[in-house]
């Protein structure tokens, strides 16, 4: 009998139809029943001797929320016959209605998880917390949608319990050592991090979007052009890229899209109509590596009157010194139109991508000093500096992409400004490892009408040693912020044409942010995990008013 090794997921959700993504132990045919009779049935397809489904789910009623059952080949396998201790309560496909209120949760950076009943040495994971309190009250209040901005998976810092596992099925003499080498290691990953019960039911029955980071695939993945050049002379890169690739198109992006979006997608109708699509996902992967402008990892949400623009701030990048752009000339020209289709058409502009794009000031000059160094402006021995210190202190954020940075100051001003414009624009990160908010200002000229804010929140799960508190706190600081001057004379950059204040932060621990909008109003919130004798919960540390 085949049987779930993982998922459910519930992906897309409108007001009629939702995507719910599986994984089976064979091939067959994946249906999705839910109480009201709406449901939905898609056969698996297969990759690396791996059997998947999306299942289109229609007939949903806007604005309610329909418990849910999954069957492969006509047996129930979700929920589970044996179920966590307590239980949890169905899973349910809450299709939006007509109200204007929207509540997204967002955050980065999640390691995996430890053991049922082991000691969890990063501290209390955010998403299990969320999950149940959620459990714990199912009318109570839940996201509407749930916002993960990579590194959803750490395929260079693997678990004491991957290691094991690894060990037992290479040498790990042998390079990428303990890192995870290819298709059939990525799906380990996925495994240990949406198995945990709690966080299984919770992916099962909060609609997600994703997009990746670095550690999806390695740390400061396409840093610079030297660096792929260095890491594709290794003998394991290849296979590790491709592979990253491949997972996280059946794992992370097939779920983003639409089920429009899916029917037009030519790959996804290949993968589907093969025996096996391997091949052609391989193919396509191949292709993407080589040519980043092949492919586009973007997309768009609209939650009513909140348009969510999720913008790949890694593989889309043009890594010439010479043309360093964040986002390849398609790219932007898609961010562009995206943005402004429309106008007057929604009160609220989300722009998600994994690294933030207001920092620290002295991180801000420092990567733009970098840039100038490593573009050869000061000289040879200058250059080798600045790509040294630029792949050992990650700098490769926005900042180091300076013509990127400020195209992106005007675009977000361009839409912010009107009598169309939108009541906010939230610029939604993660990556640094702590918890901030930043406000620009627009010198020598009226700024945007929309009230325009930096929203960074990571980590969900990971560390943050003492040397990165003390780092961010003293970037955020007066004497940082003169130092930072210093390295920006010495780059010979113009001003950027933004300046901006850190208004909220920073904040460190494990954590989630919450922004909930209502017709032209937002309100933001920080949560933080904490363990008491009562047990684990998120504990709000600040809520802050976000529109004019």
């Amino acid at each position: 009998m085949a049987a779930l090794r993982l998922g459910p997921l519930l992906r897309y959700v409108d007001g009629s139809s939702a995507t719910v993504w599986v994984e089976t132990s064979r091939p067959g045919t994946a249906e999705v029943r839910c109480a009201d009779g709406s449901g939905g049935t898609a056969g698996t397809f297969q990759v690396a001797g791996h059997h998947y489904a999306l299942v289109r789910v229609t007939g949903l009623t806007p604005g309610t929320a329909t418990p849910y059952e999954v069957f492969l080949d006509g047996a129930r396998v979700w929920p589970p016959a044996e179920g966590p201790s307590p239980p949890l309560p169905p899973s349910v496909i809450p299709a939006p209605g007509t109200g204007d209120r929207v509540r997204i949760a967002f955050g980065s950076c999640r390691w995996a998880s430890p053991p049922a009943g082991g000691h969890d040495p990063v501290g209390p994971d955010a998403l299990d917390t969320l999950a149940g309190r959620i459990a714990a009250d199912p009318d109570a209040e839940r996201p509407d949608v749930l916002l993960l901005l990579g590194d959803q998976v750490y395929a260079d810092e693997t678990s004491d319990a991957t290691r094991a596992w690894l060990a037992a099925r290479r040498d790990l003499n042998d390079p990428p050592g303990d890192q995870v080498a290819d298709y059939e290691e990525y799906t380990r990953l996925y495994y240990e991090s949406w198995l945990d019960p709690r966080v299984r039911w919770l992916l099962s029955t909060v609609p997600s979007c994703m997009i990746f980071d670095d550690h999806d695939v390695i740390d400061d993945w396409n840093t610079s052009a030297s660096w792929v050049e260095d890491m594709r002379a290794t003998s394991w890169w290849r296979e590790r890229v491709l592979s990253g690739l491949m997972s996280y198109w059946v794992h992370q992006h097939l779920g983003n899209l639409s089920p429009a979006e899916l029917a037009a997608d030519p790959l996804y109708a290949a993968v589907r109509e093969s025996p096996d699509g391997t091949d052609a996902l391989r193919a396509f992967a191949s292709r993407a590596e080589a040519d980043a402008a092949t492919v586009r990892w973007s997309y768009r949400r609209d939650f009513g009157r909140v348009r969510l623009l999720m913008v790949d701030s890694r593989a889309a990048r043009v890594l010439a010194e010479d043309e360093r752009s964040m986002l390849d000339p398609g790219e932007a020209a898609w961010l562009r139109e995206q943005v402004l289709d429309g106008r007057g058409s929604y009160d609220h502009l989300l722009v998600g991508t994994s690294l933030p794009w207001l920092l620290p000031h002295l991180v801000h000059d420092v990567e733009g000093w970098s840039s100038v160094l490593c573009r050869g402006d000061k000289g040879a021995r200058w250059a080798r500096l600045g790509e040294r210190l630029r792949r050992a202190a990650d700098l490769e954020h926005w900042a180091a992409f300076p013509e990127s940075f400020a195209d992106l100051a005007e675009l977000i001003a361009e839409a912010g400004t009107g009598p169309e414009a939108p009541a906010t624009v939230c610029v939604l990160s993660g990556d640094v490892h702590h918890a901030y908010v930043a406000e620009p200002s627009w010198p020598g000229r009226a700024g945007p009408d929309a009230r325009v804010v930096q929203l960074t929140c990571s980590p969900v799960h990971n560390s943050i040693p003492l040397s990165m508190r003390l780092g961010f706190r003293f970037g955020w600081s007066a004497a940082a912020r003169w130092l930072g001057r210093v390295f920006a004379r010495h780059s010979g950059l113009a001003r950027p044409p933004v300046t901006w204040r850190k208004t909220g932060g920073p904040w460190f621990g494990n954590q989630l942010m919450t922004l909930t909008t209502r017709g032209r109003s937002a309100v933001l919130r920080l949560e933080h995990t904490r363990e008491d004798p009562a047990g684990t919960r998120l504990r709000t540390v600040a809520e802050t008013p976000l529109s004019r």
